[in-house]
């Protein structure tokens, strides 16, 4: 497997970890994703619907809180391009998501549609998230 093959995997996987962190609702291996040390100031994230958040503080504090109120989420991932340019990569995405609420009468169920762009940084032999930016994608009427 060539050097560029193998950096594309090794963000492939840390952009999972990512989704998969998000899924189980786990702080500790969501902050092992994000980038610390020098970036820890520089870090970026925009939750859909959110204003902009920067501080590796300010980003984790955001996913304590919607994990803590997240009893069900799901990704599928379509249209997933992975772009190397030495240690830096660029991740798109569309996050078709389902989530539901486990406190309501109907377990009420919801899906949607995200596209995200992320910036991972290399740091020693780990790829770790210095960017994420979620926007929704609105529904038009001859998608219903």
């Amino acid at each position: 497997m060539s050097e560029d093959a193998r950096a594309v995997k090794a963000v492939e996987e840390a952009n999972a970890e990512f989704y998969t962190a998000f899924e189980v609702g786990d702080l500790d291996q969501m902050s092992r994703v994000w980038a610390d040390g020098e970036h820890a100031g520089s870090l970026v994230c925009v939750h859909p619907g959110w204003p902009m958040l920067r501080g590796r503080d300010e980003v984790l504090r955001s996913w304590a809180l919607i994990m803590a109120n997240t009893s069900y989420i799901q990704f599928v991932l379509t249209d997933v391009e992975i772009d190397v340019h030495g240690d830096q990569a660029v991740v798109t995405c569309k996050e078709n998501v389902l989530t539901a609420d486990e406190d309501t009468e109907t377990g009420f169920l919801a899906g949607g549609s995200i596209v995200a762009s992320k910036v991972f940084v290399r740091d020693g032999e780990h790829w770790r998230l210095l960017l994420h930016h979620g926007s929704p994608i609105l529904s038009t009427a001859e998608e219903e």
